[in-house]
């Protein structure tokens, strides 16, 4: 370990930072932060520098460097333009044992400044040793997307009741365990949302160590690469207790879960069910009321074509609390992926989302109502039905030159996008062999696929490759 890591109690810290321009604002803003008493030594500053000093947040000495201007200074930034300067800088503090970091010269430093995730009073510092930054900004974007916002509050809450604690159990090892069901419990997930009466509820429930009531996530996965989920939804399926997921939701989404999760895998493929949805709404509700955490992800969004709502229905019948986690849509996904523009000035001005598989909304769409000019109609769940919907649109009045298009495994390495007209739909799809899960995209737009389509999925490498275009021509 080249660097020790320590955190610096800023408060009133004498400081200089000696530059004027954008990267010593940068520096100035990172130490106000942190409460700092600070100077900047310059002839000249920039604007926003300026308004620090207008406003009597930061001291000016409108003056080259000298050494008698840091006398008294107990750590400086030189963060001008002039290396000879920060040489000078970085030797005169050295010699009185005065913090100094030389910005882009790690050899003149005695401390570098990490890369920080600020939920405070939680804060995470990712250091490089001033090797490389970037890749310590890399690290740091990591981090910050598996840490809720609402991380900085559940800490100013814990510590708020450390003295309840402290009283209510009087041992070590009692304290530990309250704490560890604390920071594992619904308290880390519905922080913002729970009143002061649920919190202190909570607990009073812990110190007592009875039983938490459980809650459930319904968590939409996206259309099928893990990096099209949202932030929200990673962050979920690293609490869950319980993975709830369908078979269409891929193994690289699932593995982002937290490694000892139990997970339940309950199907759901056309005409073969692992589970009815009945069952699937009773386990949601049998292992809420097991106090667990339980992550039900569903391929695609949840409330499109999903069936989220009539899981949540039973929850709400059996009062259990929950979330839900919306998602890219697989319509959204796939035809960004195959370079076919939902809508376009062009082409189309309106886009119609239809599913292939129906319940009590009866067993046919209103084909007449899907018709219309300058009009893009995606269908979900429609593969098998193709050629019924080639003959019944065409039959209301489509024209049988219709574009269209089946995307296979959307947004995958597995991604097969297969184009042609209305009249060869059902033709397509026995000819190229297309599995599910597929969407079905027909109207003008398609025309766009062959100039748009701009991922090719390489299955040997298991890499996306993107086509460069400048190279080609």
């Amino acid at each position: 370990m080249e660097q020790f890591p320590i955190f610096l109690n800023m408060a009133n810290f004498p400081c200089a930072v000696v530059g004027g321009g954008e990267v010593a604002y940068r520096k100035i803003s990172a130490l106000l932060k942190a409460k700092a008493q600070i100077c900047v030594i310059s002839p000249e500053v920039n604007a926003d520098i300026n308004t620090l000093i207008e406003t009597k947040q930061i001291d000016w000495q409108q003056q080259n460097w000298q050494a008698d201007s840091i006398t008294g200074k107990r750590l400086v930034v030189a963060a001008t333009d002039n290396n000879q300067v920060n040489k000078q800088i970085f030797e005169y503090c050295e010699a009185n044992n005065i913090l100094v970091n030389t910005v882009d010269q790690p050899d003149l430093c005695r401390y570098t400044t990490p890369s920080i995730v600020d939920r405070s009073p939680i804060v995470i510092a990712i250091s490089s040793a001033g090797m490389s930054p970037v890749l310590a900004r890399r690290i740091r974007a990591m981090i910050e997307t598996a840490l809720p916002q609402s991380l900085s509050g559940i800490a100013q809450y814990a510590g708020s009741i450390r003295s309840k604690i402290k009283s209510k159990l009087p041992t070590i090892d009692l304290r530990r365990l309250f704490w560890e069901k604390f920071f594992s419990s619904s308290i880390m997930s519905r922080f913002e949302q729970m009143a002061d009466s649920e919190k202190t509820s909570l607990v009073d429930n812990l110190i007592q160590n009875t039983h938490e009531q459980g809650e459930v996530w319904l968590v939409g996965a996206g259309p099928g690469d893990p990096e099209l989920i949202t932030i929200k939804a990673l962050q979920k399926l690293q609490l869950a207790d319980v993975v709830v997921y369908d078979r269409l939701v891929s193994a690289d989404i699932v593995n982002l879960a937290r490694k000892d999760a139990e997970f339940i895998c309950v199907g759901k493929q056309k005409s073969l069910h692992m589970k009815q949805q009945q069952e699937i709404n009773q386990l949601l509700v049998d292992l809420a009321k097991q106090g667990k955490k339980v992550c039900r992800l569903k391929g695609g969004d949840p409330f499109i074509f999903g069936r989220g709502g009539e899981e949540l229905e039973t929850l709400v019948e059996q009062q259990i609390p929950f979330q839900v986690i919306p998602a890219v849509t697989a319509a959204a996904g796939c035809s960004s992926y195959a370079g076919i523009p939902l809508t376009h000035r062009d082409y189309a001005r309106k886009v119609t989302f239809v599913t292939g598989q129906n319940s009590k909304a009866g067993d046919e769409p209103d084909w007449q109502s899907l018709i219309h000019p300058y009009h893009t109609l995606c269908i979900y769940m429609g593969l098998s039905k193709a050629q019924q919907v080639q003959e019944n649109l065409i039959k209301h009045g489509m024209a049988a030159d219709m574009p269209v298009a089946i995307v296979e495994n959307g947004t995958t390495q597995h991604q097969r996008v297969v184009t042609g007209i209305l009249s060869e739909l059902g033709q397509l799809q026995q000819q190229h062999n297309i599995g599910s899960p597929a969407l079905l995209i027909i109207g003008q737009v398609v025309k766009l696929h062959n100039s748009l389509d701009w991922f090719t999925p390489d299955r040997q490498e298991n890499a996306g490759a993107f086509k460069n275009y400048l190279a080609e021509k």
